[in-house]
């Protein structure tokens, strides 16, 4: 089955995400995706609110003439803008886009919290939903004209050094994010020609799915002082001057969501990190007749047991255990355990982990939690372990020249992944796009050494 396909078919069966709301590119987040959406940004949330930052949240509409004062960015956003015309029957006098992104109404805002270098820095974050008119082919969850699901964080500083410092760290946050939930990443800063509108520079995230393409994940932005001397942005310094914040931006989307699904699937369904699962363990009793009441019972117990610890649920409908099996793990349980009557009588219980297919079977006793919490640590460890294998996989070397042209369009083609080219100043510029027939993903470092990195992508 193509990856396509197979994604496709995997966010309805598992009931991640349904597309087919009358509107191209929106969808319905369904409960189970819901949760995992959920479980997935309390993690960023977390490592936001550890670092400084403070969650706010800013209105969605944007009057036009606030999102053309920065001519540079609205420029690239300009033919994706969604306009409210309309106030019922009314037309507007001013009207009011649907953001795209959240530039323009946080800097107005800031504008006005600005005033002494002591209101330095802040560090603001929101989650929620932007618009873009996409014309390309979207898809559920990597290409919408609502990304549902927008983290989005904002700083100013007082030094252009505090702003590079700022961007540094940014990036640490999010590899601790995609390393948490074992997706890997090439980390590069996108060519001059392919940076944030209104950015000084660019510093992306990069995935690669199973057909071989790259998937933009995360982009940090350092804004230098463009918006801020847009917006007027202006403090006064320790010795009585007067100077224009220094800013950053950086960005997280639904693609988090399609990368956990894409990176760790399988033919038969999903395979979750414990920690963004909305079941981790589930537990299914195997009836046999005679042994009903023994067996629910046991189940229950143990059910009582972990619920305080784990999400976990008690699988008790009426139907057989194969089925449920198939059920569980098509939705990506990270474990299931398994109670029948030999198991009672052998003072044991069954694991299975959804990661190795492995089942074993470990003594029934007051370690269980213990038990269960390090199988799932090391699921997770496994998970991200594997998952950068295959990422490197896709990785290949070639120094260039023009006879290495054909070479490398053929391995695009065939296999895809990531080419990097040791870096020169010759061939970094856009024509290398059309001789490749690839994207230039931007500079990167690999093992230590610099590169320029190519890929067909999303």
């Amino acid at each position: 089955m193509e990856f396509s396909e197979w994604y496709s078919e995997i966010l309805e069966r598992a009931g991640i995400y349904d597309v087919r709301y009358p509107i191209k590119g929106c969808g319905v987040y369904l409960p189970y995706g819901f949760k995992i959406r959920r479980y997935t940004f309390e993690i960023i949330r977390k490592l936001l609110d550890e670092t400084g930052h403070d969650e706010a949240l800013f209105p969605m509409l944007i009057p036009e003439d606030l999102l053309a004062k920065e001519a540079e960015h609205i420029k690239g956003f300009e033919d994706e803008v969604y306009w409210v015309t309309h106030g019922g029957k009314t037309p507007l006098d001013v009207k009011l886009a649907l953001r795209p992104t959240s530039e323009t109404p946080i800097y107005y805002m800031m504008k006005l919290w600005v005033k002494v270098h002591t209101d330095l820095p802040i560090k603001l974050y929101q989650i929620v939903n932007t618009f873009r008119y996409e014309t390309k082919h979207t898809r559920p969850l990597i290409r919408l004209r609502e990304i549902m699901t927008f983290k989005e964080a904002h700083t100013a500083h007082a030094t252009k050094e505090e702003a590079e410092e700022q961007v540094k760290k940014a990036v640490e946050i999010y590899k601790k994010f995609f390393d948490t939930l074992g997706i890997p990443y090439l980390v590069s800063k996108r060519p001059d020609w392919d940076k944030f509108p209104g950015a000084d520079y660019t510093m992306a995230f990069d995935t690669i799915f199973p057909d071989g393409r790259t998937m933009q994940i995360g982009t940090v932005h350092n804004l230098g002082q463009n918006f801020a001397k847009t917006f007027e942005i202006i403090f006064e310094t320790p010795d009585g001057g007067k100077d224009y914040a220094y800013q950053t931006c950086y960005g997280i989307s639904d693609r988090v969501i399609a990368s956990i699904i894409a990176i760790h699937g399988d033919e038969k369904g999903l395979i979750l990190p414990p920690i963004v699962a909305p079941i981790q363990v589930v537990i299914v009793p195997l009836i046999f007749k005679g042994k009903e009441e023994m067996v629910m019972n046991k189940a229950k117990e143990i059910y009582s047991l972990l619920k305080d610890k784990f999400r976990v649920h008690l699988d008790d409908r009426d139907i057989r255990p194969g089925r449920k099996f198939n059920d569980w793990e098509l939705k990506g349980v990270p474990l299931r355990i398994e109670i029948g009557p030999k198991d009672i009588e052998n003072g044991k219980i069954t694991l299975f982990r959804r990661d190795t297919g492995e089942k074993f079977q470990i003594d029934d006793n007051e370690g269980l939690i213990d038990e269960i919490e390090k199988t799932l640590n090391t699921i997770s460890e496994n998970m991200k372990n594997r998952a950068w294998e295959k990422f490197d996989a896709f990785i290949k070397i070639v120094e260039f020249d023009e006879s290495k042209i054909d070479e490398i369009k053929n391995i695009l083609s065939e296999k895809r992944g990531v080419i990097l080219i040791p870096y020169s100043d010759d061939i970094y510029n856009e024509e290398l796009e059309d001789k490749v027939e690839a994207s230039v993903l931007g500079v990167t470092e690999y093992k230590g050494n610099k590169y320029i990195a190519i890929a067909r992508t999303y």
